[in-house]
């Protein structure tokens, strides 16, 4: 790896644990975890997308894509519940009012993360890409980790580490690309645990950046998309549309474009630097100027240039994992951790106009037109609980562990489950104590049924908050709202998955039912997270009233 494989590796080993190894298994099997960032519903050749992605598309036909699986709606909460299997408000990793969290929340002692659950069991765990958790990688359990700090920089990252160490910021035209960088660790990694390791079974979590902004690619993989999208947003959407229902992933009518919803935060100083081809709303593409369509097109080139890299790397990932004779047993997960963003804003170091797009000395973003296309049938985007926000792309292949191939799991999921899923898997049994403490009940659930058959998952129900926006799914029907002081919604997404029939007022009675269950679970919610606060580190809590509002018209 050019930046960072001649750097030694130190190892800090984990000592605590969640999980008692059960019945001893003949061979328990490797599992790997990758999660791309800002990737969305639709931005997949195999969830009916245009983009080129050969190797996550063999792994759907050679396993389950999930239709109805989601994250919280946000990077950081989704990185925690994935790990620990918790929501992300339970180890305080998302904002509680009234009580220290959010994307600088600090995790209770008994919130473990998956490796410290896996090492009993005999795993070896490795990290490779984006972190965004509390704490360091070593720490939380992993074996060796190359962890991506700067979320600003896909050419010449300033802040990355080698197992847990500092490494030098890497120079301009240094040959670095943070996939390829990704994918690079993952591999050696893997490499030395074949050499090493080889009778013990491994956990490898593998983060991507992309395509999560600035969008930066590489020249050659922008030039494979030249003149792609010229036609714009409305017509990729539609052309999407008939790909998803032909393909049978969600039916029911396709969402309208809200040409009202654009980014979730406001940056004026960021579209003048951006200059007049950018907008900010997902306008007709045939009301933009044709100096606006040219800029836009071009950062969807970008969008999909990086999201085509990122399955190139996968498949040199995949490939070792051939070279090892350790695919057909490797559990693998593929995932987003939110939906497509619509923000738009400048950071890092700023953005050249005169800089071709895509280059280093460029900083875009994907907005809200083409967003909403990549969230395609869903509405809205990115931090938003609506479906466009929330739902994401679930690829599970397993080749000894289930006969199913290139099947369809209408099964409702969500990030939470995938621990208890991987626990189950691996032959791992709860613990009900840590350090003499009483640990909380998971609220996730096992899809280890749902790779043998499409049965439905029981539960009560999901729950959603994120900066005001707040959702509840119980069964097919789903109370959603859009920031503190917006009004309840309601859906029912067995006929409506895209959320484009409000039954609210039909359904009064419900809508206070849900309300009353979504405060219920939020209660019991705030009980975990602060189980293990002293009183005088609680700030006061803010009332109810202010996050959840009644419906009003």
């Amino acid at each position: 790896m050019k930046a960072i494989a001649a750097l030694p590796s130190f190892f800090l080993l984990g000592t605590g644990f969640l999980w008692a190894v059960s019945a001893e298994a003949a061979q328990r099997p490797n599992v790997l975890v990758i999660l791309a960032d800002d990737l969305g519903f639709s931005d997949l050749g195999c969830y009916g997308s245009e983009i080129n992605t050969p190797n996550l598309d063999n792994l759907a036909r050679g396993g389950l894509r999930y239709t109805q699986f989601h994250n919280t709606a946000r990077c950081w909460p989704t990185r925690a519940a994935l790990m620990t299997g918790f929501y992300a408000q339970q180890v305080r990793r998302d904002t509680l009012p009234g009580i220290p969290s959010g994307g600088g929340g600090k995790r209770p002692a008994w919130a473990r993360l998956l490796p410290d659950m896996l090492r009993p069991l005999g795993y070896r765990s490795y990290h490779s890409g984006k972190w965004h958790i509390d704490g360091k990688p070593l720490a939380g359990g992993f074996d060796r980790s190359y962890w991506l700090a700067d979320h600003n920089r896909h050419f010449h990252p300033q802040r990355h580490f080698l197992d847990d160490h500092p490494l030098p910021p890497v120079k301009e035209n240094a040959g670095y690309y943070s996939s390829s960088a990704i994918a690079e660790h993952a591999i050696e990694s893997l490499r030395d645990h074949a050499n090493e390791h080889a009778e013990e079974p491994f956990f490898l979590y593998l983060a991507f950046t992309a395509p999560h902004f600035p969008l930066q690619a590489l020249p050659e993989d922008i030039a494979r998309y030249a003149g792609k999208y010229q036609h714009g947003w409305n017509m990729i959407r539609n052309q999407r549309w008939q790909r998803i229902q032909d393909l049978g992933l969600v039916e029911g009518p396709l969402s309208k474009v809200e040409l009202d919803v654009g980014p979730p935060y406001d940056f004026p100083k960021s579209l003048k630097i951006l200059g007049p081809c950018e907008v900010n709303r997902p306008l007709p593409w045939d009301s933009l100027t044709a100096e606006q369509q040219q800029f836009q097109a071009a950062k969807m080139e970008i969008h999909a240039a990086m999201i085509d890299r990122m399955d190139r790397e996968i498949g040199h990932v995949l490939e070792q994992l051939r070279t090892m004779k350790a695919m057909e047993n490797t559990l693998i997960f593929f995932l987003s951790d939110n939906g497509a963003s619509a923000e738009i804003m400048v950071r890092g170091d700023g953005h050249d106009p005169q800089a071709p797009p895509g280059s280093a000395a460029s900083y875009l973003c994907l907005g809200p037109g083409w967003s909403t296309s990549s969230n395609t049938p869903f509405r809205r985007h990115k931090t938003w609980t609506h479906e466009g926000g929330i739902a994401t792309p679930l690829i599970v292949h397993w080749p000894q562990g289930f006969a199913a191939r290139n099947t369809l799991r209408h099964a409702v999921g969500h990030v939470i489950d995938l621990v208890p899923t991987i626990l189950e898997a691996v032959g791992g049994k709860r613990l009900t104590t840590w350090q003499g403490q009483p640990i909380p009940t998971p609220p996730g659930h096992s899809l280890l049924d749902t790779f043998a058959s499409d049965r439905p998952v029981e539960r009560a129900g999901l729950w959603w908050l994120h900066e005001g926006n707040r959702a509840l799914r119980v069964g097919n029907q789903k109370l959603v709202a859009a920031g503190a002081q917006g009004p309840w919604e309601l859906y029912d997404l067995a006929t409506d998955p895209s959320e484009t029939r409000d039954l609210a007022d039909q359904q009064a009675e419900k809508v206070r039912k849900f309300q009353q269950q979504w405060l219920q679970l939020q209660a019991e919610i705030r009980a975990t997270a602060t189980a293990d606060l002293n009183a005088s580190s609680k700030a006061p809590a803010e009332p109810e009233a202010s996050i959840v509002n009644r419906r009003e018209r």
